[in-house]
């Protein structure tokens, strides 16, 4: 590894290939002072980026592209949405999306090694496909980023070229818990025993769900990313002291960070292994909860899109809904309110129109009941969804609906 000012990186960048492929470490760590730099320095090129936070390049000449669109890329124009389950998105850098450079946000070296801090996830897969083509691994070394153990570890052999610059990670907005997604949480939680082993996303619901399970003892931890609710959890000796908590990402506050860093308790692995379905499979009562923009009668569900638009992406929704229902006392949630308070419609719809994101998890959860889809026939799924999920001023419709497409 050699480290350089960030002045001297750009006689390194003017000899990389007409429109490169520039893979960058996403989330809470993307390296703002590194991506600047290569920003200045390459007049056109592709920045591969997953989950790409407000301020990242967006000009004439980047290609913003990405499995998972986040709030950074949403709306421009130089979106290229490329549509993988994540746990296959390490597939696409040996393969379709072969990496010309790789942007790493990393700790400064420790014993030869650096760690990638709270975000390994495709990053592991990325470094190992442009190091087997003669590619640059580009790292900006920062002592804001923790160490943290597991497959984000890298000798620093692994890096060709370094800047020394200060990013802290950055933390996600946490939307207010207001009293519905409390409702919905409660609903969650209940059906959430002792022991069980947990999958959450980000959002007011889950954050409500873990609030919900202080009073549980032994639970563990296998998820594609955890956020500050898992700290709660841990202080107050709802988790299994004996096993390790594995993820891939974490993305909250700089509590959670500091708390991270050199913790014996927490591994991040790569998302192949975080996010492999049968390695879910094998986790003990596996519970994955994560929420949806809607769901029909038919139990298929629209996470992704809105009119079209591509919102966001299968992320790891459908890895962790098969996992879960082939673990042992397995079971796959989607907890969402019934009512969109932004776009002012119902969530239980009919049939999506929209691209499917998942379908037939265990139970669809709202703040007016549980509706359990595995194991009914197709008409008590409808009736369930209907009768205990949706909102009371959508139900006549909805039967109307259903009777229409031969569910009712």
């Amino acid at each position: 590894m050699q480290t350089l000012t960030v002045e001297s990186l750009a006689p390194y960048l003017e000899e990389l290939p007409a429109n490169p492929r520039i893979v960058c470490s996403g989330n809470g760590a993307i390296p703002w002072t590194l991506l600047a730099a290569v920003d200045a320095a390459v007049p056109a090129y592709v920045l591969n980026v997953l989950n790409p936070q407000p301020g990242v390049p967006d000009r004439d000449g980047v290609v913003l592209e990405t499995s998972f669109v986040g709030a950074g890329a949403r709306r421009s124009p130089r979106l290229r949405y490329v549509p993988s389950r994540l746990s296959m998105v390490p597939l696409l850098y040996a393969g379709a999306l072969p990496p010309d450079v790789v942007l790493l946000h990393t700790s400064p070296p420790d014993d030869g090694t650096v760690s990638l801090g709270p975000e390994v996830n495709v990053l592991p897969a990325a470094v190992e496909a442009v190091r087997d083509r003669g590619g640059l691994v580009i790292a900006q070394l920062d002592p804001d980023i923790p160490y943290v153990y597991g497959d984000g570890e890298l000798d620093v052999d692994a890096v060709d070229l370094a800047i020394e610059a200060n990013d802290p990670p950055a933390s996600p907005q946490h939307p207010a818990i207001d009293d519905v997604a409390m409702d919905v949480a409660e609903r969650v939680a209940a059906r959430i025993d002792d022991g069980a082993t947990l999958q959450l996303g980000i959002g007011a619901v889950p954050d409500a769900v873990l609030q919900r399970l202080s009073s549980r003892r032994g639970l563990r931890v296998w998820s594609e990313m955890v956020s500050d609710g898992l700290l709660a959890l841990e202080r107050g000796g709802s988790l299994d002291a004996d096993q390790v908590l594995t993820a891939s990402f974490l993305f909250g506050s700089p509590q959670l960070y500091a708390w991270a860093d050199r913790n014996p308790r927490l591994r991040l692995l790569r998302t192949e292994v975080t996010n492999d379905p049968g390695r879910i499979a094998r986790q003990p009562r596996m519970v994955s909860v994560n929420t949806a923009l809607e769901v029909d009668l038919f139990g298929q569900v629209n996470a992704s899109r809105m009119n079209a638009r591509i919102h966001s992406g299968f992320g790891g929704q459908t890895d962790f809904i098969v996992g879960a229902l082939h673990a042992p006392d397995g079971q796959a949630m989607i907890a969402l309110r019934s009512w969109h308070p932004k776009a002012d419609v119902s969530t239980i719809v009919p049939m999506v129109d929209e691209p499917v994101t998942s379908f037939q998890p265990s139970a669809v959860v709202t703040e007016n009941g549980v509706a359990p889809l595995w194991g009914s026939s197709e008409r008590q799924q409808a009736r369930d969804l209907v009768e205990h999920a949706a909102h009371p001023s959508v139900r006549d419709e909805l039967w109307e609906e259903a009777a229409a497409l031969g569910l009712a």
